[in-house]
């Protein structure tokens, strides 16, 4: 005797629909290696040396140390 299955599967899952709880698996962007660069003291000392007064005096009004003692060093010059 052979009997026939309706809506028999074979082998195969029905997909199951996803609850609203549960949300694919996101990856997140993994921020790119920043490269650094390390300049030796005589660059920083020639940079230093070809500043124009302009940016000398810019630094010296944002706090920069270096900037104010080149400043005053100048100005204690002009007055001898």
């Amino acid at each position: 005797m052979i009997t026939s299955v309706n809506g028999a599967t074979h082998g195969h899952a029905a997909p199951q629909p996803q609850s609203p709880t549960q949300q694919p698996a996101q990856s997140r962007p993994q921020p790119a290696p920043a490269d650094t660069v390390q300049l030796s003291a005589a660059a920083l000392a020639l940079k230093e040396a070809i500043e124009n007064p302009a940016q000398t005096t810019q630094e010296a009004a944002h706090g920069d140390a270096q900037a104010k003692r080149l400043l005053a060093r100048e100005a204690a010059d002009k007055l001898v």
